[in-house]
């Protein structure tokens, strides 16, 4: 049996007829950059997302790098965020100068731990990036209250988390800013790249739709140094459709999860995902932390059966990052869960008994 990690030919059979309209939609108008698709998704993403403004952009990169330069965040400046998370959540503060500080994760959640940043404030520290991992949202509050004892700006980098929340707040609107990405595979996923930013000041939104058109307010004057950052229509038209349909899939998501938890809570050699009190959980990657892992990665993969190790060397480990000087020592829970978790098939796609043939060889695997 085969069980894609995901399977976006059969997502897209599901909404072909959906899609290729609204695509030939936009060719026919030529609004090929922002246009009537990209403005309707912003009023359908804010409303999904419950924040007042979304602003449109090229990717979840420059949605992060948007907001870091719409907070005026610049060299010398320190931003605090975790090691275990994707190049651009770090790439982004250092293209700008500025100076990225790693703190350690929660060893069950995998998401920065509060207490860890607040260990790393200084004088020179400007704001936080909490990263929503694996569907999940970081523990907010507390870094909220940290964020405001210090008058730091906070981003969440939700590239991950679309319509997860927390005590009933929605991911990408608690900080100054969210952080969309709508790569393919995400679980709201766009025919190329894509990204968004969510935030509740209508200051800040007015700045970051200036940035992302080269820091124009009027055409040919510009206010601020800003960068081409914009979205293409025939990305905004696919994510409208999309988007009517996440609620959906998310919901697949969750039973997909529920399902592992049943069949695969007495097996002693993994850890299931922890979810927190409070939160809802959209399972953009079903991780758990396993025994010899890349031995059963090896296995389940002679198996037909796609996983995945998100992600198998931290950011300060990497050879661009050298230059932080962190020890090896300075970030023990990150090190550790960089050896240990494996993401397996979760998407809407798949049907039952693929999830159980994955459950049945992962028991084969550890003997079970």
């Amino acid at each position: 049996m085969n069980v894609p990690m995901l399977d976006l030919k059969k997502q897209f059979a599901g909404i072909k007829d959906e899609v290729m309209p609204a695509i030939e939609k936009v060719c026919q108008e030529q609004a090929c950059c922002l246009g009537p698709a990209v403005k309707q998704f912003e009023k359908n993403a804010a409303q999904f997302c419950n924040a007042d403004f979304a602003v449109a952009v090229s990717s979840g990169t420059d949605a992060i790098l948007v907001s870091l330069m719409a907070a005026g965040i610049g060299r010398g400046d320190e931003v605090i965020l975790p090691s275990f998370t994707f190049a651009a959540t770090t790439g982004t503060v250092a293209r700008l100068g500025a100076v990225p500080i790693f703190a350690d994760i929660n060893k069950r959640t995998f998401n920065i731990d509060p207490v860890k940043i607040d260990e790393k404030v200084t004088s020179k520290t400007k704001a936080i990036i909490p990263v929503h991992l694996f569907g999940q949202m970081a523990d907010m509050m507390p870094i909220m209250d940290i964020a405001s004892r210090h008058g730091l700006t906070v981003i969440e980098d939700a590239a991950q988390s679309i319509g997860a929340s927390q005590d009933g707040y929605s991911s990408g609107t608690v900080g100054d800013y969210g952080c969309f990405s709508f790569y393919p595979t995400k679980n709201l996923g766009a025919f190329g790249d894509a990204g968004m930013i969510t935030t509740c000041s209508s200051e800040n939104d007015s700045i970051c739709r200036m940035i992302r058109n080269h820091g124009q307010n009027k055409q040919y004057e510009y206010e601020r140094i800003g960068g081409n950052f914009r979205m293409d229509g025939i990305q905004g038209a696919v994510l409208n459709v999309k988007l009517r349909h996440l609620k959906d899939w998310q919901k697949k998501r969750q039973a997909n999860a529920r399902l592992y938890d049943e069949l695969l809570k007495d097996v002693e050699q993994i850890k299931l995902p922890f979810i927190e009190s409070g939160n809802v959980s959209v399972y953009n990657q079903y991780t758990i932390k396993a025994e010899d892992r890349d031995q059963l990665k090896e296995f389940l993969q002679n198996s037909g059966i796609g996983c995945a190790v998100y992600y198998p060397a931290p950011l300060h480990k990497q050879k661009c990052f050298e230059y932080l000087n962190c020890s090896r020592e300075s970030l023990p829970i990150t090190e550790k869960v960089c050896r240990q978790v494996l993401s397996i098939p979760v998407s809407p796609e798949l049907e039952r008994q693929q999830l159980e043939y994955v459950v049945e060889k992962i028991r084969k695997f550890y003997g079970c």
